[in-house]
C-alpha cells in the first residue's frame, strides 16, 4: 500500500489517474481508432471496386458488340466520376481517424522508445482539439487529387482507349481521321463536339491531378511527420499544419481581477495580464485581464470566471499566433 500512495499520478483538471491506468486508457482509445480507420478504409476499398467492376462490365459488353454503344461509355465515364467523389468524401473521414492515430503513434507511443521518454508538448492538446471539434485534416479537392492520381485516373485511361478501339475497329477498321469524326457522333451531337467534349474532360483531369498534387495536408497516412524538403514557398504555398493547436486571446471584464488572476495562473498555469478601462455607458472603472488559451482550455476559463464573478463579460477572440509562455517557441523562423 505504501507504494501504491508513493507511485506518481497524471493530475489534470482535478482527475487523477496512476500511469498504468492512464496507459490502459489510451491503449483501448488507439485500439478503437484503429478500428474506425480500418472501417473506413474498407468503405474505401469498396469504392473503388465498384468502379472497377462498373469497367469491367462496359468494356465486355461494349466491345463484345459490333453496334455502337458510345453512349454507354460515356455514361459509364460519368458514373465513374461519380464514385470518385463519393471516395473522396469517404477519404476525408478516414483521414481524421487516420491523423488520431498517427498522433498516438508519433507522440505517444515512440516517445516511450527514445529520450527524453515523454510525449511531446503539444500532442494531448492536439488530439484534445480533434476530440473536442473534429475536423478534417484535408480539403475535398486535395482528397480528389489524391484519389484521382492514385486509382481512378487509370480507370479513365481505360475507358479513352476502349472508345478509341471501338471507334477504331467497329463496324471495321478507319480509314481515315474524318471517318473517326463521323463515329464518334452521339444521337444528333456532331463527332466534332464530342471529340471536343472528351478533350476538355481529360485535360480537366490532368489539370486538376497536377493541382493538387501540391497539397499536403493529409498527416495520417503514412507520410514523413516532418517536409524533408521544403518547396519554394512562391511556387507552393507552405500547408497549413493541422496538429498545431488553435489559439485564443481572451479579454475578461470585471471587478474581482485579483481573484479572477490567482485562480487563473495556479490553475491552468497561465500568465495574465491587467489593462485599466473605463465603461463608457456607466463610467465606472473596470479592470480588463488578457489571457492566452488554446480551444481546449476555454471550459475551463469560464468556469473559473463564473464562480467568482458571474457578473464579468467574456470576449474570446481567435489569434493569429501566441509565441512563447508555453505556447509556440519565441524565433525568428517560426515567425517567418
Amino acid at each position: 500500500m505504501a507504494d501504491e500512495k508513493k507511485e506518481p499520478v497524471w493530475k489534470f483538471r482535478g482527475y487523477e489517474l496512476r500511469p498504468s491506468e492512464f496507459t490502459t486508457a489510451m491503449v483501448h482509445y488507439y485500439r478503437a481508432e484503429i478500428q474506425r480507420s480500418n472501417v473506413w478504409r474498407t468503405r474505401l476499398d469498396s469504392t473503388t471496386n465498384w468502379a472497377v467492376v462498373t469497367t469491367g462490365a462496359t468494356l465486355s459488353f461494349v466491345l463484345s458488340s459490333p453496334d455502337n454503344h458510345f453512349v454507354i461509355i460515356l455514361l459509364t465515364t460519368i458514373l465513374i466520376a461519380v464514385f470518385l467523389w463519393m471516395e473522396a468524401r469517404r477519404y476525408r473521414y478516414y483521414e481524421l481517424w487516420s491523423y488520431r492515430t498517427r498522433l498516438l503513434e508519433t507522440d505517444f507511443f515512440a516517445a516511450m522508445l527514445v529520450p527524453p521518454f515523454a510525449p511531446h508538448a503539444e500532442w494531448a492538446e492536439s488530439l484534445a482539439q480533434s476530440l473536442l471539434q473534429p475536423d478534417f485534416p484535408i480539403t475535398m479537392w486535395e482528397a480528389i487529387g489524391r484519389r484521382l492520381r492514385r486509382n481512378y485516373f487509370w480507370i479513365f485511361i481505360v475507358l479513352l482507349v476502349s472508345w478509341i478501339i471501338k471507334i477504331g475497329l467497329h463496324p471495321y477498321p478507319l480509314t481515315s481521321f474524318q471517318e473517326f469524326i463521323q463515329r464518334s457522333a452521339i444521337g444528333g451531337i456532331p463527332g466534332e463536339i464530342v471529340i471536343a467534349g472528351g478533350v476538355l474532360f481529360y485535360l480537366g483531369l490532368i489539370l486538376l491531378a497536377v493541382w493538387t498534387a501540391r497539397f499536403h495536408q493529409a498527416s495520417g497516412e503514412v507520410l514523413p511527420k516532418y517536409d524533408v524538403f521544403s518547396p519554394p514557398e512562391k511556387f507552393f504555398p507552405r500547408r497549413p499544419e493541422f496538429a498545431k493547436r488553435k489559439q485564443l486571446l481572451v479579454w475578461i471584464v470585471t471587478d474581482i481581477p485579483d481573484q479572477i488572476s490567482r485562480s487563473i495562473m495556479e490553475t491552468m498555469h497561465r500568465g495574465v495580464t491587467s489593462i485599466s478601462g473605463t465603461g463608457m455607458y456607466t463610467k465606472k472603472s473596470h479592470s480588463i485581464l488578457m489571457v492566452a488559451v488554446t480551444v481546449t482550455e476555454i471550459a475551463e476559463l469560464k468556469r473559473i470566471v463564473q464562480n467568482i464573478d458571474p457578473q464579468a463579460f467574456i470576449v474570446v477572440n481567435p489569434a493569429q499566433g501566441v509565441f512563447g509562455g508555453g505556447f509556440q517557441p519565441l524565433t525568428l523562423d517560426e515567425e517567418k
